[in-house]
């Protein structure tokens, strides 16, 4: 394992024992149906999704890669790790984007994340694309209007992951509606896959 790789892996059991303290405290949030403190939480996309996003990014070679909803940075580190291209990264909050700085300079990735701080969806009405690869994972009831400003800036041939399609249950409406969406978007081709939280891949023509 090289000295980088190393860092990688030491970063993601880092963020891993997190989440793994976090488990009951996000169980409790679910019961009551409550947003309250969950900004708190890392709620990551998890090993089997970030297995899953980091071999099709090295798979297909993709260099301009669009995360919206940085959060903690778990799943930036694993967008980063799998290109030699930049993971442009929106996130609202400063606290977490600070958070995500250090674990992504602990990693020694900081050379391929831009990091955008602001609202999601001003940020995309700014940036020109193309972009090759996509992770959405915001707030669900955003992943449409997200999306409707993402479709016209993809590359020929990426891809689109959208994260929490089956779970957590109060998501489901607004993630049935994003899948709807892409379904009838010219040149889309999706599929949804069982992994993690439940992702719905989508590929542009």
């Amino acid at each position: 394992m090289s000295g980088m790789d190393s860092k990688v892996e030491a970063v993601k059991k880092e963020y891993q024992e997190r989440a793994d303290r976090e488990v009951a405290i996000g169980a409790r949030l679910q019961a009551r149906n409550s947003r309250e403190n969950i900004d708190d939480l890392l709620l990551p996309i998890g090993p089997a999704t970030g297995t899953l996003v980091s071999t099709l990014i090295q798979e297909m070679k993709a260099r301009a890669i669009l995360e919206v909803g940085t959060s903690y940075g778990y799943s930036t580190v694993w967008l980063a790790e799998a290109t030699d291209g930049i993971v442009t990264t929106l996130e609202l909050h400063p606290r977490k984007v600070e958070y995500a700085r250090t674990q992504i300079a602990k990693a020694r990735l900081a050379e391929f994340v831009d990091f955008k701080l602001g609202d999601a969806l001003e940020t995309l009405r700014e940036l020109p694309g193309p972009f090759d690869f996509v992770l959405l994972d915001l707030w669900k009831d955003l992943y449409i209007p997200s999306f409707d400003l993402i479709y016209p800036k993809l590359a020929d041939g990426a891809l689109v992951v959208a994260d929490n399609m089956l779970h957590p249950e109060r998501a489901r409406p607004d993630a049935n509606r994003y899948r709807a969406r892409v379904r009838e978007a010219a040149g889309m081709t999706t599929v949804l896959l069982p992994v993690g939280h439940g992702i719905e891949l989508s590929r542009y023509r």
